[in-house]
């Protein structure tokens, strides 16, 4: 059986609609909220790193979710630099377990900027007993990056999956491994992948395949 075709849908969030993209495989084993890049800065739920991601997580058997944050498409509200955009995500979340009551396994994958905010709904998710089943974090913005932005970035568990390009000239590599350090996190580093992984979303699609296959 063919997956369905993409849902493209409107659903309530604290502060009015978030647009949301869904991909259902046939038989689902899960939910996987994918984030995508600074809505200030071009990003949206179509960027191909966004979009490479649910589609692996989609084949792997999860309900794949890429909402637009806040001001992005159909969503209303304005950018609040993580914190409106963490109470969106998880009513993004709620919304999904209210329609697939049966499937308690939760997956957060965030890119850039959605790296950032994915930390922020783990650690909700950890604080009310429900936590996320995996991360998996690509060019997680941490630090001081390119645009004159800093990121205080949260603490993940250390089998969170965090991707990094050794040629990231927006989030430098160095940054990553100053968070990463000291929680004990390990970082897989592409060689020669830039931020946004051109020429290289095979690469991560692999990778991403290959972590869930070991562990599952």
């Amino acid at each position: 059986m063919k997956p369905q075709s993409t849902e493209n849908l409107l659903i309530d969030g604290p502060d009015g609609a978030i647009e949301l993209l869904v991909e259902c495989p046939p038989d689902p084993k899960g939910i996987a909220l994918v984030t995508h890049p600074h809505p200030l800065f071009g990003g949206a739920n179509t960027n191909k790193v966004a979009h490479t991601l649910a589609r692996t997580l989609r084949d792997l058997g999860y309900v794949a979710l890429r909402p637009n944050f806040r001001g992005v498409g159909r969503s209303v509200g304005a950018h609040d630099h993580g914190n409106a955009e963490t109470e969106d995500m998880l009513a993004v979340l709620d919304w999904a377990h209210a329609r697939w009551p049966e499937l308690q396994a939760t997956v957060l994958a965030g890119f850039s900027f959605g790296a950032f905010v994915q930390t922020r709904v783990a650690q909700r998710l950890a604080a009310a007993g429900k936590p996320a089943r995996r991360l998996v974090l690509v060019g997680t913005a941490s630090g001081y990056v390119e645009g004159a932005r800093s990121y205080v970035t949260e603490a993940v568990s250390p089998d969170t999956l965090v991707i990094h390009g050794s040629k990231d000239e927006t989030v430098p590599l160095a940054n990553v491994l100053a968070w990463a350090e000291p929680i004990g996190v390990p970082v897989l580093v592409v060689p020669g992948a830039d931020h946004f992984f051109h020429g290289r979303l095979q690469v991560l699609r692999d990778i991403v395949n290959r972590a869930f296959c070991e562990r599952h």
